[in-house]
């Protein structure tokens, strides 16, 4: 039990940390390294683009991701 309340603190500093570096949400990363692996050396909007082509497909958690960010 106390590993699990000292695990919370640092999954919120991640997603902070993602969220203030403009990476891409890590509730994404699955449908990034399944739909778009080759595009991800080519920068944050190429593989948005690349979500976005494959909105249909996508998991709910990064189609609301994508959503909630006015994508």
């Amino acid at each position: 039990m106390t590993r699990f309340l000292l695990a919370i603190p640092l999954v919120l500093i991640a997603a902070a940390a993602s969220a203030q570096s403009g990476r891409p949400d890590p509730g994404c990363a699955r449908d990034v390294s399944r739909f778009c692996r080759a595009l991800m050396d080519q920068g944050d909007m190429v593989v948005l683009g690349c979500l976005k082509q494959n909105r249909a497909r996508l998991s709910k958690t990064c189609a609301k991701v994508l959503t909630d960010h006015g994508q």
